[in-house]
C-alpha cells in the first residue's frame, strides 16, 4: 500500500505555513521536510507522524501521541521504536495547529 496523492495534498496543505517544504517518497510513505530537515512522515497506511527528538518527545507522550514501532517478520527480538509519533489530534484538521506542532518539533532537531 502506499499513500495517495489526496494523502499528500493534504499533508503538505497542512504545514503549508512553514513554507520551504519539499518531500521524498520511501517504502509505501511519504517523508517531509522543512529546509532539508525531516520533521514529519507520512505513512504508508495515511497517518501522519512527528519527529520527536530530546524533550518534545514527552511532551508528544503527554499530548496522548503514540510512538510508531515496528517488528521484522520472524525476528525474535522486541519491536523497534522509531522517533516519529502520532500527530496530536487537533492538528489533523487544523493547518495552523499542525504548523505550530511541526515548528516545535522543528525546534528540536
Amino acid at each position: 500500500m502506499s499513500v495517495s496523492d489526496e494523502e499528500i495534498a493534504h499533508a503538505l496543505e497542512l504545514f503549508d505555513g512553514l513554507g520551504g517544504l519539499s518531500t521524498r517518497k520511501m517504502m509505501g510513505g511519504l517523508c517531509i521536510y522543512h529546509e532539508g530537515t525531516i520533521f514529519a512522515l507520512l505513512m504508508s497506511d495515511g497517518q501522519l507522524h512527528l519527529k520527536g527528538a530530546g524533550a518534545f518527545r514527552d511532551v508528544l507522550e503527554a499530548e496522548g501521541c503514540t510512538r510508531w514501532t515496528y517488528e521484522r517478520e520472524g525476528a525474535k527480538r522486541k519491536p523497534t521504536a522509531m522517533p516519529y509519533w502520532t500527530m496530536p489530534e487537533a492538528a489533523l484538521d487544523d493547518p495552523e495547529e499542525a504548523v505550530a506542532w511541526a515548528r516545535r518539533a522543528l525546534a528540536y532537531l
